[in-house]
C-alpha cells in the first residue's frame, strides 16, 4: 500500500523561544538545529531575522543543515508599502533561507481591530508578500494566524485569505489555533472543510496546548486531510506550549493508522535518538525533564507495583504500549518498600545481572532496601544508588578509590569591589592506586563572583583529580539537586537526591541520607561517580582486596 507523505515542521527555536524563562543563545540554536536535522525533521524554523540580535546573529551563522529545510519567520508586508520596499520583510528575505514562513491575520476582527486596515487590504498584503517570496525562488509558507477563531466568526473571509496565499504561490498554508482553545473535533471539522477547497498536500496545522489537547488537535487535522504538522520539542511554547513533537513523532511512526497510512522523512531507525534529543534540550535550558512525559520521560516505562513487574518479567507488552528502546528510553523496575522478588529480578536483569529465582541473595537485597528506606532512603527515584546497593550484596561492586576525609567551609568576606560575598570551599582527600590525592575547590563563579554553594564545591573537588579514572568523569555533570527532611525536630534526617548526566546523554539519579545535608550530598555524589565508572567499564578491584588497582 502506498503511504502518503507527512511533513514535520519544528518551531522550537522560534515559537518555543517564546516560553517563559527560555532564552536561547546563538550556540544553543546551532546545537539544537543540528540535532533536529539529524533526527530527520523536514523543516527547522530558526526564528525571526531582524527581530532581535540573537536571531539575526543566528541566521548570519546559518548552521548548514543537511536534511531539513532551514526556514525564517516573519510577517506579511505592511499595508501601504510594496513587498519590494518593506524593510521588515526585507530583513527576513535577506536571511537567505530556502524557505520563509510569513504570518498574516485571517480573523476579520483581528484585521480590523488589531491591524486597523480593511479586509481587502489585508488579503492583498498576503497575496503580494507570498508572490514576492516565490519571485525570489524561496519556498513560501503562509502562517494563518487565529485561523480557527476567524473561520468560526467569518468562514468566507478566513478561506479567502488562504486562497489569496495560494494564488500568490504558497507551498503551504498553515492553520493556526493561535489562542489554543479549539477542541480536536472542531479542528477536524474545519480542516475537512478547508481541504475541500485547498488540497491537503498544501495544508498544515499549528496547535497550542491551552486545553491540553494540542497533540490530539494536530492528529485530528491529519485525519481530516492536513499533511504538515508544526510543533516543538518537549512542547515548548508561549503560555501552555505547543503541540509536542516528542509525543507526535513516535505516535506517527508507531501507531495505527498513522504508521500504515503515512510516511515521514524521520524513519524508525531514527527514533532511538528521540529521548536523547529531548533531554539535551532540557539540559541546554537547565530544566528538569518531565519524568512523566509520554515516550521520553524517565517514568514512561517505570513499573513499581509488584503485580506489574511480575507480568513485565514474563512479557513486557503486558504493561507497555511500545518497547522503550524504540524511542531511546529504558524500562525501570524501581525498588522500594513495596518491592517483591519479581521487581528485583527484573531490575537486576535490566542491569545485566541474572539471578535465579529463590537465590538467597535476593532476600538480602530486599531486606537491605527496606532497612534503608526505614532509615530515610528512597530508591524509587534513585536507580543508580540501588544498583550499587545490589551489586554490593551480590559481591559485584568494584572498588575504585577510597575517600579518606573531606572538609567544607563557608566564609563570608568582602571582595575586591567592596561587596559582601559568601564563598564555599571544599577539600577532598582520596586514595587512588595507593596514592593519596588531595583536591581543593571553591564554588565561586569567577565571572559573577556568585557562590554556588557547599555541594557545588564538594562536587568540583571530588571530580577534580581521580588519577587514572579522571578521563571517565570529565563529561559528568550535576544537573539537579533535591533536598527533603524526612523527620522533624532535633533528630531530623535529610535526604538528598542528585541527578547527573554525561556526554552520552545518559541521566541517572542517586540518593544520600544523613542528619547533615553536606554528608547526605556527598554520599549521593560518590554514588553518581561510582555508577558512571561501572557503566563506562572502568577497571577496579574486588572488595576486600585493599586499595583500587
Amino acid at each position: 500500500m502506498t503511504r502518503e507523505r507527512l511533513y514535520l515542521f519544528d518551531t522550537t527555536l522560534r515559537d518555543g523561544q517564546q516560553t517563559s524563562g527560555v532564552a536561547f543563545s546563538v550556540e544553543d540554536k546551532i546545537r539544537i538545529s543540528k540535532a533536529l536535522d539529524a533526527l530527520g525533521l523536514d523543516y527547522v524554523e530558526g526564528g525571526w531575522p531582524g527581530a532581535n540580535p540573537t536571531d539575526s546573529d543566528f541566521f548570519a551563522r546559518a548552521p548548514g543543515l543537511s536534511r531539513a529545510t532551514f526556514t525564517a519567520f516573519g510577517m506579511t508586508k505592511r499595508v501601504g508599502r510594496s513587498a519590494e520596499n518593506d524593510d521588515v520583510l526585507a530583513a527576513v528575505i535577506n536571511a537567505a533561507t530556502p524557505a520563509v514562513c510569513l504570518v498574516g491575520k485571517t480573523h476579520d476582527y483581528q484585521v480590523e481591530t488589531a491591524l486597523g486596515v480593511s479586509l481587502d487590504e489585508n488579503r492583498e498584503a498576503i497575496r503580494d508578500s507570498v508572490r514576492h517570496l516565490g519571485a525570489l525562488s524561496r519556498e513560501p509558507l503562509f502562517d494563518a494566524e487565529h485561523f480557527f477563531d476567524g473561520y468560526k466568526a467569518n468562514p468566507d473571509y478566513a478561506m479567502s485569505c488562504l486562497e489569496a496565499a495560494m494564488e500568490g504561490g504558497a507551498r503551504w498554508v498553515v492553520l493556526c489555533d493561535t489562542n489554543g482553545g479549539t477542541l480536536p473535533a472542531e479542528i477536524g471539522e474545519i480542516v475537512s472543510q478547508v481541504c475541500k477547497r485547498i488540497p491537503g498536500a498544501h495544508v498544515g496545522i499549528h496547535t497550542h496546548d491551552d486545553t491540553g489537547m494540542a497533540v490530539a488537535g494536530a492528529l485530528a487535522a491529519v485525519d481530516a486531510g492536513a499533511r504538515q504538522i508544526q510543533g516543538t520539542l518537549n512542547g515548548l511554547g508561549e503560555r501552555c506550549g505547543n503541540a509536542n513533537l516528542t509525543s507526535l513523532i513516535p505516535t506517527l511512526l508507531l501507531k495505527k493508522p498513522y504508521a500504515e497510512a503515512y510516511e515521514t522523512r524521520l524513519k524508525r531507525e531514527d527514533l532511538p535518538k528521540l529521548t536523547r534529543v529531548s533531554r539535551m534540550l532540557d539540559d541546554i535550558l537547565n530544566r528538569t525533564p518531565n519524568r512523566h512525559a509520554p515516550y521520553v520521560g524517565e517514568a514512561a516505562f517505570t513499573h513499581k507495583a509488584g503485580l506489574h513487574a511480575s507480568a513485565i518479567l514474563k512479557d513486557p507488552s503486558t504493561y507497555e504500549h511500545v518497547p522503550p528502546e524504540v524511542v531511546g528510553n529504558e524500562r525501570v523496575v524501581p525498588m522500594s518498600n513495596q518491592a517483591g522478588q519479581s521487581n528485583l529480578r527484573q531490575r537486576l536483569l535490566d542491569m545485566g545481572l541474572t539471578v535465579e529465582k529463590g537465590d538467597p541473595r535476593l532476600s538480602r537485597i530486599l531486606d537491605e532496601v527496606k532497612r534503608r528506606e526505614d532509615a530515610g532512603y528512597a530508591y524509587d527515584g534513585a536507580q543508580a544508588s540501588f544498583e550499587l546497593l545490589a551489586r554490593g550484596e551480590l559481591g559485584l561492586l568494584p572498588r575504585f578509590f577510597d575517600v579518606e576525609r573531606y572538609r567544607v567551609t563557608v566564609e563570608k568576606r568582602i571582595n575586591a569591589r567592596g561587596d559582601a560575598i559568601t564563598v564555599s570551599e571544599a577539600v577532598v582527600s582520596c586514595v587512588v592506586d595507593g596514592e593519596r590525592i588531595m583536591s581543593v575547590s571553591e564554588s565561586r563563579d569567577l565571572a559573577t563572583d556568585d557562590d554556588r554553594g557547599p555541594v557545588n564545591a564538594l562536587s568540583r573537588a571530588l571530580a577534580k583529580d581521580l588519577g587514572r579514572y579522571q578521563s571517565f568523569i570529565e563529561d559528568l555533570k550535576l544537573v539537579d539537586f533535591k533536598v527533603r527532611i524526612t523527620s522533624g525536630g532535633t533528630e531530623a534526617v535529610t535526604r538528598v537526591h542528585i541527578d547527573s548526566t554525561d556526554g552520552q546523554g545518559r541521566r541517572w539519579s542517586t540518593v544520600g541520607v544523613s542528619p547533615n545535608i553536606v554528608d547526605a550530598s556527598f554520599q549521593a555524589l560518590l554514588d553518581a561517580i561510582q555508577w558512571k565508572l561501572i557503566r563506562d567499564g572502568a577497571k577496579g578491584q574486588a572488595r576486600g582486596q585493599g586499595a583500587a588497582a
